[in-house]
């Protein structure tokens, strides 16, 4: 015995994680060979995209490109936080105009409601929020218009008696998985389809039995870890630690739902219909979205006859809870950076279809799908990878005998499930939202992710078989 205690091991914090990434990744920018493909301009559903052309990689002298050094890694932090600035913005804007919306108390009030009336049997719950989000990345690619209500679901998932995983998991895994099992999203099946000579949202039948039996299983997940925590809380992943969105479910008893609840929750619907209509047939994006969120919490703070000072006052107590979050979002954007300066990009694209390409006919739809998930670590966006990836893709499809329409659909496998596990991806925003350590969230979804990304595997191999 000599007395002195072991020390334990801390875990990083994810700041610290990310950062290592960018690390990793600027000695690489001297490492992987630069070189790119030709683009050309492509309207796809009204926009005009950069898309590139197949067969046309080439190398470029590391010469004239530009690699990350020892004071080049430091400065790309703060590009990357410039580059970032239209999504913090938007997060900053989402978490303000959300919190506003909920100290008004329309949605505990709601939410309170609707316990009653359960009386219980609380955990029906999941499935109805889990579908309402699901179904908003499905159909509507929607994403970041979700990042306002992370603090609200979070807290929720405390009040319920489980914990802020639980609450997390139920809006994360919901709207991304959803985004994964697309049937209608403009962002990732309509602008794969378009670029690949696919008629536009073909293939819907099969991929809406793919959303199903995906919210399925994450829906059972989730609801096997409440039940879990439920009767074992020493059980719970993150078990001690105080999240800063959690409230007691006392506060939600103490709501009684009156009319201008049921105005504030009318003003948020119909700001939410509208946005949809916007971001499909009006060609919206951030600005618009931002805006009209603006909009949305003046008019609840006037309906709940607030000053103008009030209004101030809780939109920046509430944005402030996003900081952490902004913070990481600007980090991992400095990923994207050195690479982009280093132009190694396409080289890891070319790689990757090069092995595609010399995969076994059987497997060949699995391996698509590995590629489209190991891209979507490089690009951590359904359009830009769709527009960088698909014109390559779609032709090794017609060679490796894969159809075009399982190509896509290999495609918004791969992109949409790692948005929620690598760490250049979403992941970072909305760990940072709901005040989750990334560590925490890796122990306690990659179990899914597995699952997950098995099940995309057997339904790749169906969709091959059936001639999809």
């Amino acid at each position: 015995m000599t007395g002195k205690r072991k020390r334990k091991l801390a875990m990083p914090d994810t700041l610290i994680i990310v950062a290592s990434v960018v690390l990793l990744v600027a000695i690489l920018s001297w490492i992987i060979p630069s070189g790119t493909y030709d683009y050309q301009e492509m309207n796809i559903n009204g926009r005009i995209r950069n898309v590139a052309i197949d067969g046309t990689y080439h190398t470029i002298d590391k010469s004239e490109v530009t690699t990350t050094g020892f004071l080049g890694f430091f400065s790309v932090l703060y590009r990357g936080c410039v580059e970032a600035a239209d999504v913090i913005f938007m997060i900053l804007c989402c978490c303000g105009t959300f919190g506003v919306v909920v100290k008004t108390g329309a949605f505990h009030a709601g939410i309170g409601t609707i316990l009653k009336k359960l009386k219980g049997k609380e955990i029906l719950l999941v499935p109805i929020i889990m579908m309402i989000f699901g179904l908003g990345g499905s159909v509507f690619g929607m994403a970041s218009e979700f990042y306002g209500f992370y603090p609200l679901i979070v807290g929720l998932g405390v009040a319920l008696g489980y914990d802020a995983m639980f609450g997390f998991a139920i809006i994360a895994v919901g709207e991304f998985v959803g985004f994964m099992g697309a049937t209608l999203n403009p962002y990732s099946v309509g602008i794969a389809q378009t670029i690949s000579g696919v008629e536009l949202y073909s293939g819907t039948g099969y991929r809406a039995i793919c959303f199903v039996i995906f919210m399925a299983i994450s829906i059972i997940y989730v609801m096997v870890y409440g039940r879990k925590i439920k009767k074992n809380p020493g059980a719970s992943v993150v078990f001690g630690e105080k999240n800063i969105h959690a409230f007691d479910r006392d506060e939600l008893n103490e709501y009684s739902f009156t009319l201008k609840d049921g105005l504030v929750l009318l003003d948020v619907l119909v700001v939410l219909v509208v946005l949809m209509l916007g971001l499909i047939k009006w060609g919206w994006d951030f600005p618009q979205l931002c805006g009209l969120f603006l909009l949305m919490s003046m008019i609840a703070a006037a309906i709940c006859k607030w000053s103008p000072n009030k209004w101030c006052s809780e939109f920046i107590d509430s944005a402030k809870t996003a900081m952490w979050g902004c913070i990481l979002t600007g980090i991992a954007k400095a990923i994207t950076v050195v690479m982009q300066d280093a132009q190694i990009m396409d080289t890891v694209i070319y790689g990757l279809s090069n092995v595609l390409k010399n995969a076994p006919h059987a497997v060949s739809a699995q391996v698509m799908l590995v590629v489209q998930t190991l891209i979507n670590f490089f690009i951590p966006s359904a359009t830009g990878q769709a527009s960088a990836t698909m014109p390559i893709m779609a032709q090794l499809a017609d060679i490796i005998g894969v159809s075009r329409q399982t190509a896509v659909l290999a495609f918004q496998f791969g992109d949409g499930l790692s948005n929620i596990f690598w760490p250049t991806a979403d992941i970072v925003i909305i760990c940072g939202l709901g005040g989750i350590s990334l560590q925490k969230w890796y122990k306690w979804f990659t179990p899914l992710f597995l699952i997950l990304f098995v099940t995309q595997a057997i339904l790749l191999g169906i969709a091959t078989g059936i001639g999809f």
